[in-house]
């Protein structure tokens, strides 16, 4: 598997726990002017989900996609390759900006949203939702909001696909970010969600990665 996941370089010397969306947005406005790199910034989708598209072939058509946390949009253009009428947001203005212009004739809708507190027509309202290494740069408290919040957007008999960087419960971070314990990944599995696989994946730095399916009732 590709290090597309450079999971101990999201942290910033400028940005606590507490506010997560201020630290992520001054990252990418620093990478726009040209003062920063973000870690994740790759040409193409996590190997994690085209891994998963390759093996699944998920037919798109006449469907809903959400991808949360776009960031400049590689996972979303993925997606949308495969047919899915594809939404993607990130609590970033400056990434959502910097994704519409680098993908200026693409069918995804770039949007800038809150996980938190979403458009009421988003609830409920996608066939796939990917959830792909963003709760894990939340502080605990919010990290216990974001996973149902993640589910709450899933349609019905539609699925919610979760990646994550994994640690063991016995384990302590310094974050950001905070790897997912197996505990916080099951439970994505709230309300009418139930797992349907969670893969624990030998990860390139010695770490572990979580991919994670589960289906709305």
């Amino acid at each position: 598997m590709p290090d597309d996941d450079p999971t101990q370089q999201v942290s910033s010397p400028a940005g606590a726990g507490s506010d997560p969306g201020g630290r992520f947005e001054r990252l990418y406005a620093d990478a726009e002017r040209g003062e920063a790199v973000v870690p994740w910034d790759l040409d193409r989708a996590h190997s994690l989900l085209a891994e998963w598209t390759d093996r699944t072939r998920p037919d798109g058509s006449g469907r809903r996609a959400l991808v949360v946390g776009c960031g400049f949009g590689r996972d979303a253009e993925h997606l949308a390759r495969l047919g899915f009428a594809t939404v993607a947001f990130d609590i970033s203005p400056t990434a959502v900006r910097t994704a519409r212009r680098r993908h200026p004739d693409s069918p995804v809708r770039y949007e800038t949203a809150d996980l938190l507190d979403p458009p009421r027509d988003w609830l409920g309202g996608f066939d796939f939702v990917l959830e792909s290494m963003n709760v894990q740069a939340l502080p605990a408290e919010l990290r216990r909001r974001a996973i149902p919040a993640v589910g709450r957007l899933v349609a019905p008999d539609g699925m919610l696909l979760v990646i994550a960087a994994g640690r063991r419960d016995d384990e302590a971070v310094e974050g950001p970010p905070w790897p997912l314990t197996r505990a916080e990944v099951d439970a994505f599995a709230a309300g009418p969600l139930i797992p349907a696989r969670v893969e624990e994946i030998a990860a390139p730095d010695g770490g572990i990665r979580w991919r994670a399916e589960f289906r709305h009732r």
